[in-house]
């Protein structure tokens, strides 16, 4: 597969069952692979290496790692098995969009995220184990989730920006989200996608605008620039569907794994930013030191990283943790 271009493909699985018990049949998974399978004496594949993608993205985010990933990246000779497969909700995978079920989608939790992930990676590719997970942002939720409801199905679990629960500001916003989408009468119609609700995302869009750099980033763009940079993320979002954000929001209103995170039994590296709005050292990092046994946490700078070329810190970084894990 061309590493400078993203390929997607698409598989069906006969049936997905939500943890509350309610059944899709004939279910829509987008998904991309990066590098070759290796396999034991009995056929299993041992290299397997998840990416979860953020709140914002896709399968296809997985290519914003090509430094990592790419034909000449610094870890192509590690012999890693990338998969990357769109999250339960997202547009293009099964969510309320693709379905056409639109409000009437079956509520879904982080964890049915997970299972959605590992019903796939089962059926597909008869993989019950994989070699290492990485998540970000809203797949950190997924990557936290998998290492604390199925502890021994990994070696190894990477999390960047993000978070082991929902709570705080990052509560308040949900909440905000929430009601916007709600403010509308048009939610709940069931013959046309209004105006009124494309308004509605360019108002969401410029909420989680908000979050997308560190704060001192912000503080040192002019008006000019934060209104630049505004409007473009803005219209990217105009291609998400309200009802699929709507769903992802109220998974991540109810994410909490905090009392789980002891489970962790995968080599674990946690990164962070010193400088985020949206996750804080303080809280969402900090407190991780007591929970989770093999455990190493980076902290750099945001701002000096954000529109950086220079990502050696990252490279040493990721190559000295995945060293054992090289194949």
């Amino acid at each position: 597969m061309n590493d400078s271009k993203f390929n997607s493909e698409t598989y069906i699985m006969e049936e997905f069952k939500f943890d509350y018990g309610r059944v899709l049949k004939d279910v829509q998974v987008q998904y991309t692979t990066r590098g070759t399978p290796k396999y034991d004496d009995e056929g299993n594949i041992i290299n397997a290496f998840v990416f979860c993608h953020r709140f914002t993205g896709d399968c296809s985010s997985l290519d914003d790692l090509y430094h990592l990933v790419g034909e000449n990246s610094i870890l192509s000779d590690y012999n890693f098995f990338y998969i990357s497969i769109t999250s339960l909700g997202f547009s293009e995978s099964c969510s309320p969009s693709t379905t056409n079920l639109k409000y009437d989608f079956p509520q879904y939790s982080i964890k049915d995220c997970v299972n959605f992930k590992r019903k796939f990676l089962a059926e597909k590719f008869n993989i019950t184990k994989v070699l290492g997970i990485l998540g970000v942002g809203f797949g950190g939720f997924e990557a936290y989730t998998w290492a604390c409801e199925y502890p021994d199905e990994m070696g190894f679990l990477m999390v960047g920006y993000s978070s082991f629960k929902t709570n705080g500001y990052r509560y308040i916003i949900s909440k905000v989200i929430d009601s916007i989408i709600l403010s509308s009468d048009d939610y709940y119609n069931d013959d046309i996608y209004s105006q009124n609700l494309s308004e509605i995302m360019v108002s969401i869009n410029r909420l989680l605008y908000s979050q997308i750099f560190p704060k001192r980033v912000f503080q040192d763009l002019t008006l000019g620039e934060l209104d630049g940079l505004m409007e473009e993320f803005v219209d990217e979002g105009l291609f998400k569907d309200v009802y699929d954000l709507k769903f992802r929001n109220d998974a991540m209103l109810h994410y909490n794994v905090e009392d789980q995170l002891t489970n962790i039994k995968a080599k674990t590296l946690i990164v962070s930013d010193s400088d985020n709005i949206y996750y804080s050292i303080e809280f969402d990092t900090l407190p991780l030191k007591d929970k989770i046994e093999d455990l190493t946490v980076f902290i750099f700078e945001g701002k000096d990283f954000t529109f950086s070329d220079d990502y050696s810190l990252f490279f040493d970084l990721f190559i000295g943790f995945l060293e054992e894990f090289k194949l």
